[in-house]
């Protein structure tokens, strides 16, 4: 890519989880260019997100979500899906319902009123972790209940944990959460490839909604985070599985605009 090349972006947030969104079908990307995206990303030097989402067609889905964390990594991103069905919304490529491909797989999802329901990949297992939980809801995720969580030390213990050996070479995502009742919980999540907290984190929420269900048996959770108010439902339980999981939320666009591309 040349140094004058500028491409259109758009900014979006579900829950403070924020994205820069670029249509796919227009660029012409190269995925292997993690120095790009990670200039993007920054907060410093360029546009400023959790992640970098492309929308691209595909043969068999309405279409694809490729998903950069900010350090140019790939994941499965639970708000990133949101935000990708409102952004092809605005797009006009679907309508109320979708059927898209994203890392982990194919995934459904609903929008209406700038609300987006999506639909998880299935979870076979809640394991035992250092004393703690661990989910794997299309990333991995290490899932601590505490007290006191607005006070709790979430960047410390969380880079900690996402650095212990038993998850090395990847690493994991760290939730910390705190019981409100048997059907709501606040949760504070760090996230690996942001190497920070942030605001929210839809894969880490639903995580820390199934390991609330196993012990409540409850099936519908409310979850409260520091950008705003989630909710997963799901079937299932902790021994045979979770199944038709559901996670449900805002998304939102917040600018568009024009950059000019960097060169490496």
């Amino acid at each position: 890519m040349g140094a004058t090349q500028e491409i259109s972006f758009f900014k979006y947030q579900g829950t403070g989880n924020d994205f820069v969104m670029v249509d796919g079908r227009l660029a012409d990307w190269d995925l292997g260019n993690l120095g790009l995206i990670r200039a993007l990303c920054d907060r410093k030097f360029g546009i400023g997100a959790d992640g970098l989402i492309l929308i691209r067609s595909h043969a068999d889905y309405d279409f694809e979500m490729i998903y950069f964390n900010a350090d140019g990594t790939q994941s499965f991103c639970g708000n990133g899906a949101r935000c990708a069905v409102a952004f092809a919304s605005f797009l006009g490529i679907i309508t109320q319902h979708t059927r898209f491909l994203a890392i982990d797989g194919p995934h459904e999802a609903r929008i209406a009123r700038g609300e987006v329901s999506l639909k998880m990949a299935k979870v076979s297992h809640i394991s035992e972790s250092l004393g703690d939980a661990f989910v794997h809801t299309g990333s991995p995720h290490h899932v601590r209940w505490v007290e006191d969580l607005e006070d709790y030390p979430v960047l410390e213990q969380g880079q900690l944990l996402r650095q212990d050996p038993c998850y090395a070479p990847g690493g994991s995502n760290v939730n910390f959460v705190e019981k409100i009742s048997d059907h709501e919980i606040f949760v504070r999540t760090f996230e690996r490839g942001v190497e920070n907290e942030t605001l929210s984190c839809g894969t880490g929420v639903t995580a820390a909604a199934l390991v609330c269900g196993a012990l409540t048996q409850q099936k519908d959770i409310q979850i409260r985070t520091l950008g705003g108010n989630l909710r997963v439902t799901f079937e299932g339980n902790a021994q045979e599985g979770f199944d038709n999981i559901w996670l449900i939320g805002p998304a939102q666009q917040v600018y568009a605009g024009q950059i000019q591309l960097p060169s490496f």
